[in-house]
Parts: structure tokens; sequence; C-alpha cells
């Protein structure tokens, strides 16, 4: 008796935890679904399903069975499902450069430069290594 208050007990327990989980997932797919919507405009980079990356011509967030235009190439516009834009594609800040002229060469050492050997030195250590065998 007592075994069966347990293990109705532990279901509850999951099924809360299964009903909790479930909404808390809905709610943060449909709050990125709002991003998305207020993201893609006009004029946006885009990555669609297929892994196509092209510049939004026209899109209706409204009415997701409206094909959205997409600029996949100066002068090539498709038709695709509104639904195949994965995500807007933000552009990454500028990587610094450093100037040319404050980059260390290497020293000149011999001991620290590898050793690279010719095509014949690979040909005669590989004959050696299989001889071993």
């Amino acid at each position: 008796m007592p075994m069966e208050f347990l293990l109705f007990g532990l279901l509850a327990v999951l099924l809360v935890f299964m009903i909790f989980n479930t909404r808390k997932r809905t709610k943060a797919m449909k709050a990125e679904q709002e991003e998305k919507a207020t993201k893609t405009v006009p004029g946006a980079k885009v990555l669609l399903q297929g892994g196509i990356y092209g510049t939004i011509v026209s899109y209706d967030p409204e009415d997701l069975d409206t094909p959205a235009l997409v600029e996949i190439a100066p002068g090539t516009i498709i038709d695709v499902h509104s639904q195949a834009i994965l995500r807007v594609v933000e552009p990454k800040d500028a990587i610094v450069e450093s100037p040319v002229d404050e980059i260390e060469e290497p020293a000149a050492d011999a001991s620290i430069a590898p050793e690279v050997e010719t095509p014949e030195e690979t040909r005669a250590r590989l004959e050696r290594d299989a001889d071993d065998k």
C-alpha cells in the first residue's frame, strides 16, 4: 500500500515537471519567433534553412503563408517560405588588426626553427621504419 502512494507521488511530480518544462520551452520559442519577426525587415541579411545567405527584399510577419522575397545574388531574387528563414545574421564587430610594423619577426636562431626534411629524406625514413617492422 505505501509503495503505491510512492509511485503515484513520483508520477505526479514527473507530470508537473513535464508541464512546467513544456510551458517554459513554448514561451522561449514564442519570444524567439517574435524577435525574428521584428528583425526580419527589408535589407536585413538572413540565413535560410538550406545554408544560403541572402538579403530580405519583402517579408510579411503577419501572414507567414505569403512567400518572402530574398535576394541571394545581385539581381537574383527567390521566393521562399517565410519559415525557411532560419535567422537574421547580425554583422560582427570589426576585427581590429595590428599594424604590420608591430608584428615581431621570429628569431633567426636555428635551434628554434623546426627541421624540414626533403622528400628524399622522408622516403628514406619511411623505408627505414618499414624495414624495422
